[in-house]
């Protein structure tokens, strides 16, 4: 048997009931949903392209040779030394006032949004060895988000809260196939935006059914969703291409008149599920990594395994998903360097998207922003996947390039939590639209355009139970800087974590007895957020 044993991990049965995601349940008949089961396509062969050069930035053409850092860290002056020269210059007294106005001017918006990319997989967070020049470089003119979290890690579930701020527990789509979020389509920024006189675009994944307010809100509307390959005239085309194709196209044929919003949602690196390999690559981008060694995550043992709540067993499907990627060195191997090429792949086309904005003369009045839709286990804890409230799940990546930022807060990292639930509401910000009482988020340009934001300090996270509490338990959290107090309300059992001496979530803290003051105020707070993850306005 391939569970632990009962309460194996220290884990305490939680005393009071879960009323909030009980009814949260997806039946057997959508494990298709969960597996998510598509199939893969070939390798295309003998792509070329050409990378155009970018201010700071000096590229060549070339045949997807293997991306070095070092070729993105010959930057001009200008450039290198921008950090350290505005944290010299103090701004005029009323720069606040003047931003406070600029605020109000509508920006062109573009949003890269990766698929199953958690927030160390960029080369500026320097914890693994992916190679993301033109991200580091976004990163520098702009701000990077170090804790930026979502609420529920899951694909369509985060994409849901990306288009409308709200919770799961608001926008209830649990599932692709319910997307209750278009009940209230009219609190929507796509909505909001085309109300007021914006262009809007999208291509790449969109993971919910396509009804016709879709083709009348979005001008330019080219989803699809499983694959990296698929087939084109005149062949096969990875879906990375095909996002960079359709953004390319977009912004070529919009209107000059108007503001525009694009939305560049990218497959990649999202596996493709029931394939063997499950990461397939374009072929030129085969070299990266080759002679690299991936290293294997700390938590990645039998032991780490073992300390799991008693109730994941063979069954849940984050082992099962292990098992399929990761149980043996090679595999790991193949599938975090697979994994890690259709990142470099994204951060190329990225740059190829900027290079046409700059082209156009459009980047002193567009706000990029990057992020994705959760995080992903590279087998930590011996697990594949998201779904659950550890790190590696809950964390992702952001960073915003806006015109509108003050220059001592240009290439500085960010420490406060900002959550998928704020995006809407900084996308309307930017577009000097007031976001509907309904949305729960905050625009996180406060953070960058106000000198006393009130930021929030913790959060509360969920996640429904999917099929079975055996294959996708239900699990909530409240996550601090310092500790997280995490719930499994269908195995009434509880947790809690020191992140600062145990960053990796391995010493369960439940039973201790000097920590039972601190659990029941956590237990507490934790009762009164997700309360307030069921009402209307900003959390």
């Amino acid at each position: 048997m391939d569970n632990h044993g009962v309460n194996a991990s220290g884990g305490r049965k939680r005393p009071f009931q879960f009323p909030l995601l009980a009814g949260v349940i997806v039946t057997a008949g959508l494990i298709a949903v969960v597996n998510e089961v598509m199939k893969g396509g070939q390798l295309a062969r003998s792509m070329t392209m050409s990378l155009p050069a970018m201010d700071g930035i000096p590229v060549t053409e070339h045949k997807r040779v293997p991306i070095s850092t070092e070729q993105h860290q010959t930057l001009p002056d200008d450039h290198q030394t921008a950090r350290q020269e505005t944290e010299t210059k103090e701004q005029p007294p009323d720069q606040e006032q003047q931003q406070e106005t600029k605020k109000d001017k509508p920006l062109n918006i573009v949003l890269l949004y990766g698929d199953d990319w958690r927030h160390d997989s960029i080369g500026a967070a320097k914890a693994s060895i992916v190679k993301t020049p033109f991200f580091d470089w976004l990163a520098d003119q702009g701000i990077r988000f170090a804790h930026n979290c979502v609420t529920t890690s899951v694909c369509w579930i985060s994409r849901a809260t990306l288009y409308t701020g709200l919770y799961i527990s608001r926008h209830k789509s649990d599932y692709p196939q319910n997307p209750q979020w278009y009940k209230g389509w009219n609190d929507t920024w796509p909505q909001l935006l085309k109300d007021n006189g914006y262009h809007l675009g999208h291509t790449g994944k969109w993971h919910f059914p396509q009804e016709p307010m879709l083709f009348k809100v979005f001008s330019y509307f080219n989803p699809y969703y499983g694959a990296h390959w698929y087939e084109e005239r005149g062949g096969k085309i990875h879906s990375t291409k095909k996002d960079e194709k359709g953004a390319l196209e977009f912004l070529k044929g919009r209107p000059r008149d108007k503001p525009f919003m694009l939305s560049v949602c990218f497959f990649a690196p999202h596996s493709v599920d029931g394939t063997d390999e499950q990461y397939f690559p374009q072929e030129e981008s085969m070299s990266l990594y080759e002679n690299e060694t991936i290293e294997v995550p700390v938590s990645a043992t039998v032991d780490a395994w073992k300390k799991m709540p008693h109730f994941f067993g063979r069954q849940n499907e984050a082992r099962r998903r292990w098992g399929h990627r990761f149980d043996t060195p090679e595999k790991h191997q193949l599938m975090m360097k697979n994994y890690f090429r259709l990142i470099s792949e994204i951060d190329e086309t990225s740059s190829i998207i900027y290079k046409e904005l700059e082209a156009q003369g459009l980047l002193e009045n567009t706000m990029i922003i990057m992020s994705t839709d959760n995080g992903l286990y590279h087998a930590e804890h011996q697990l594949a996947g998201k779904w659950y409230p550890h790190q590696e799940s809950i964390r992702v990546p952001l960073i915003i390039k806006d015109p509108r930022m003050p220059k001592d807060k240009v290439g500085t990292v960010n420490d406060d939590f900002t959550l998928n639930i704020d995006l809407a509401s900084t996308i309307l910000g930017a577009a000097g639209v007031k976001q509907p009482a309904v949305m729960q988020g905050r625009d996180i340009a406060d953070l960058y355009m106000t000198s006393d934001p009130k930021w929030r300090n913790e959060f509360f996270y969920e996640h429904p139970i999917h099929l079975e509490k055996e294959i996708i338990p239900a699990s909530t959290a409240l996550v601090r800087k310092n500790y997280k107090f995490m719930t499994w309300p269908d195995h009434e059992v509880e947790q809690l974590f020191n992140l600062k001496k145990d960053p990796y979530e391995l010493k369960d803290m439940i039973n201790e007895v000097g920590a039972q003051d601190m659990i029941e105020e956590m237990r507490q707070r934790h009762d009164e957020l997700q309360k307030a993850a069921l009402e209307p306005g900003p959390i």
